[in-house]
């Protein structure tokens, strides 16, 4: 009987044995086919990924070079690359067109940093107001003004605004306003500034300083008496030939006491001359193209403001461009927050006003906030070729260069496979549609970087946004791409 029972127990482990070893079979299964989308540039199964909440930290990341794909597709931004480096004459224009993490400039001020340093500083290029606007922007420059301001944002509904190149129409009714513009950082002190405006009205007058105007008018005369001991309200105005109910309504009487020591004000018609002073700005007289008003200068500014034109009912701002005499990067950056290429997409006017830059890359970095209302990449892609549409419509002669959005979790532990799939998605068609590409979502790790990147220090608690340092890693490897691509373009000439 024990035998019998023993043979049972060893019999029952034997089958446990076996459903354990079972088990980490299939868990080895499922592990490789979580492996297999980061082999293969993010070839991502949404529904098996999305389902599952599996530890993914311990899965091997794979970094691939860092580099532009299609690089073919922006040959001629490279060949000016190699002109100006060479001849060390003119400037090239970059524009960096995204959401929250572009609004900010932590990454793109990495990028233009490293740029310039290596091509020269052409000038700081596209900035905006955003503080008037109550929302955050880039820090190194300061605006202020002592006018109100309404805004309306691209990513609001539309309505009559007039939403142009910086995502954000900034409209006062004032008539007497000033934004004074400070630029913090001797780098981005400037030679030009560029006013851009709906339909480029003139609504706008700039000057440089404000002189004191100095004039003497009429005025009340003033008469003041000391109390002294004995003195009644009565003695007083018999003095000064007044009434004791006028000496009382001047000093804020409710009686007729009143205390040795303290001082009366006494009412008088007689008038005095007084000096008066105001401030007043001395407006400089502004040129015009198609696409801006803009004023230039040999002494580099640091200071500058900008006034209402008289004539206009109202003036709306849709950016500013500070440029200097230099050779070399102007690195624009255009972002707001929240922002996805559908928001742009609706006002035709910031396509219109790309040309008041003169563009000659526009890099697209935009696919975070789509993701998180679980757009399809069917139509993301879409939105993207309807962009990059509108972006050739205004035949600058610009080439594309597509960013890939940056990995992140839904509820902090589920991978986001929607940037996965549109990654890929944009690398699938770069040759087609004849954009290069920059796989920022490969270099940060692909659908099991986040957690690394939040360990890091690289990303918020959210495993959404970026850290200052996540965003300015983004922005060494994107200046990074971009010099090897250079590279590689001036090593094919020689």
């Amino acid at each position: 009987m024990m035998a019998r029972k023993s043979r049972s127990i060893q019999v029952t482990a034997s089958i446990l044995k076996m459903k354990c070893q079972m088990r980490n079979k299939l868990f080895l299964v499922l592990i490789l086919l979580f492996s297999l989308p980061q082999m293969h540039a993010q070839v991502v199964d949404s529904t098996l990924v999305e389902t599952d909440s599996v530890e993914v930290d311990t899965i091997p990341i794979i970094i691939p070079e860092n580099g532009i794909q299609n690089p073919m597709a922006i040959s001629a931004f490279l060949e000016k690359l190699y002109k100006l480096e060479k001849n060390h004459s003119g400037k090239i224009n970059i524009v960096h067109i995204g959401d929250s993490h572009i609004q900010a400039d932590l990454m793109t001020n990495r990028v233009r940093e490293s740029l310039q340093a290596f091509f020269g500083n052409g000038g700081r290029g596209f900035i905006f107001p955003h503080s008037l606007a109550k929302t955050n922007g880039s820090w190194d420059v300061k605006f202020t003004s002592n006018g109100s301001w309404e805004n309306h944002r691209i990513v609001s509904s539309v309505n009559v605004s007039k939403v142009g190149l910086s995502g954000i129409a900034l409209t006062s009714r004032n008539d007497d306003f000033a934004i004074e513009l400070n630029a913090k950082e001797q780098d981005n002190f400037f030679n030009t500034i560029k006013i851009i405006t709906p339909d480029n009205e003139d609504t706008f007058n700039i000057a440089t300083a404000k002189r004191t105007i100095s004039f003497e008018s009429n005025v009340p005369k003033s008469i003041t008496h000391k109390i002294k001991n004995g003195e009644a309200l009565s003695i007083i105005a018999d003095k000064y030939n007044v009434s004791i109910a006028q000496l009382k309504k001047a000093n804020g009487l409710k009686n007729d006491r009143i205390r040795a020591g303290k001082t009366l004000k006494i009412p008088s018609n007689e008038m005095q001359k007084k000096k008066i002073e105001r401030s007043e700005f001395i407006p400089l007289p502004l040129l015009a193209d198609d696409d801006s008003h803009f004023y230039v200068t040999q002494e580099r500014l640091d200071k500058i403001y900008l006034l209402p034109n008289k004539t206009a009912n109202n003036c709306t701002l849709n950016g500013i461009v500070i440029e200097n005499n230099d050779p070399g990067i102007i690195y624009h950056n255009i972002g707001v927050n929240g922002a996805k290429l559908s928001d742009y997409n609706k006002y035709p006017m910031f396509f219109e006003q790309l040309k008041a830059l003169q563009p000659d890359l526009i890099v697209v970095a935009l696919g975070t906030n789509e993701s998180f209302d679980k757009m399809k990449s069917e139509d993301y892609m879409i939105q993207l070729e309807l962009f990059m549409q509108n972006v050739r419509k205004q035949e600058t002669g610009t080439e594309i260069l597509v960013a890939t959005p940056s990995p992140s979790m839904f509820r902090r532990k589920i991978p986001n496979v929607y940037v996965a799939d549109y990654a890929q998605k944009i690398l699938n068609v770069a040759a087609e549609n004849n954009y290069a590409v920059w796989d920022m979502y490969a270099q940060l790790g692909g659908l099991y970087g986040v957690t690394r990147n939040y360990r890091q220090g690289f990303m918020a608690g959210d495993r959404v946004h970026y850290s200052k340092a996540g965003y300015e890693k983004q922005g060494d490897l994107l200046s990074d791409a971009i010099l090897a691509t250079f590279r590689n373009y001036k090593n094919s000439k020689q």
